[in-house]
């Protein structure tokens, strides 16, 4: 199954952390690393005063089950010192979100997909964009589509991360 995710950090050396859970990723037995997009700066949403994001999407393919990738990618999360709070879009070492499952749509307590907020975020558009300029999200429609709707966004290209798999 071809799957996409997004990744973002804002804590303990964003632009070092995001290539090395790509690595990670690429280096488990049931997925398969296959693109990345550059890394890119954006502004952290919420919580005011927190440092700036960087952002990724990784295209995979998987034998796991929507459930059973999540419960990997939260525990990479884990292995990079992701701390969960109470505060919504604060600082975090690392997020892993699951922003597309092949045509997969589904609504659980602990997951949805595609990821509800996949079709207003210019860092996870630009990035998918990069990587797969012709995807259709869904239920939300092609991905040039939602980009032509974004505001002018505020998004860097800052890097390209040397893991093997490139755009």
């Amino acid at each position: 199954m071809l799957a996409y995710i997004g990744l973002g950090s804002n804590l303990e050396s964003p632009e070092k952390q995001l290539p090395r859970a790509m690595q990670t990723l690429q280096q488990l037995p049931d997925i398969q690393l296959l693109r990345s997009s550059s890394l890119y700066r954006s502004q952290p949403m919420g919580m005011a005063g927190q440092p700036d994001f960087v952002n990724a999407v990784a295209k995979i393919s998987t034998d796991l089950y929507p459930m059973e990738l999540l419960a990997i990618l939260q525990e990479i999360e884990q292995q990079h010192q992701r701390v969960r709070t109470e505060e919504r879009w604060g600082p975090r070492t690392l997020d892993l979100d699951i922003l597309l499952y092949g045509d997969l749509q589904m609504h659980t307590k602990e997951l949805q997909i595609p990821h509800p907020g996949i079709s207003d975020r210019e860092f996870v558009l630009i990035p998918l964009q990069e990587i797969e300029g012709d995807l259709v999200i869904p239920g939300k429609g092609s991905l040039r589509e939602l980009i032509d709707k974004l505001p002018a966004y505020q998004l860097t290209r800052i890097a390209t991360p040397d893991v093997g798999a490139q755009p």
